[in-house]
């Protein structure tokens, strides 16, 4: 007898069904399932294999996901992904006039279209009590410890500066050596420590919001992943949207996030701040 997707992947969209199991899966399926939800433009068209690679994990993973799921296997999956994707496209077009290019377009006009999106799809799944919130413990926080590995490291620098520019000090954690560590061992009660990831966390970050949990700190998770393993530790979480064509993640709607934040704290007491900046010829 042929196996057949269960009935409740018919029923709603293929992202809210895997979020309603995301407990059932293994480590490696919920990578799978991360990826899926946070980027189905591109599960909608991607291999096994090319999922596989960018979730981190193998293409045999991704078929016992599928399978997990009720569906005989990926291309079953996938077709749901298409379904939603066609959907939610239809959605955004009415509502925007259109797409910003037409289906034929260049790499560079795909490239751009989807930095677009990630911008409008960020900007969606914020709210103001969310932003509101973290640039009020950014505000308040007595001190900073930002965490950022790899490639978050340089966003974590350029968070770090726009955040000297207010003359608010941060410090950086963006390795496991030994001054990083001693950073990570300062935090206390009345430290915010900011964790910025993309893809699946570095075991880094998660040992830094484990310990400020532990020992009392506020703690902001900010993530490409609505379903992140660091955000489940976090008292607050800022989402960003990184879907890309290219062989990167796309991090424009990061950068438009960290300044948001850095104007975010400038507009609550502009008056003070004004000379300051005046001083630096930003603006």
């Amino acid at each position: 007898m042929t196996k057949t997707a269960t009935k409740s992947p018919q029923l709603k969209s293929l992202s809210d069904y895997i979020q309603e199991r995301f407990d059932e899966f293994s480590r490696s399926q919920k990578d799978v399932a991360r990826y899926i939800v946070d980027h189905l433009d591109e599960a909608a068209f991607l291999t096994a294999e090319e999922l596989a690679r960018r979730a981190s994990t193998s293409s045999s993973t991704v078929v016992r996901f599928s399978q997990a799921l009720g569906f005989e296997g990926y291309p079953e999956l996938q077709q749901a992904a298409i379904e939603e994707y066609r959907t939610t496209i239809a959605t955004a077009g009415a509502s925007n006039g259109g797409a910003l290019f037409s289906f034929d377009h260049s790499e560079l006009e795909g490239s751009i279209s989807a930095d677009y999106s990630n911008l409008e799809e960020t900007a969606r799944k914020l709210t103001p009590e969310q932003v509101d919130a973290s640039v009020a413990a950014l505000a308040t926080a007595q001190r900073i410890v930002i965490v950022g590995v790899d490639q978050m490291a340089f966003f974590a620098s350029y968070l770090r500066h726009t955040l000297s520019l207010l003359d608010i000090r941060a410090e950086i954690v963006a390795s496991t050596g030994g001054e990083s560590l001693q950073r990570l061992g300062r935090i206390d009660e009345n430290t915010l420590v900011i964790t910025l990831s993309a893809g699946r966390a570095h075991p880094l970050l998660l040992r830094a919001m484990k310990l400020a949990v532990h020992r009392g700190a506020r703690t902001l998770a900010i993530s490409d992943a609505t379903m992140s393993e660091v955000g489940e530790h976090a008292e607050l979480t800022l989402y960003f949207s990184s879907n890309s064509p290219s062989f990167a993640r796309s991090n424009t709607a990061l950068m438009a996030l960290v300044q948001a934040l850095a104007h975010g704290l400038y507009a609550r007491d502009e008056a003070v701040h004004k000379d300051r900046i005046r001083a630096y010829k930003l603006k």
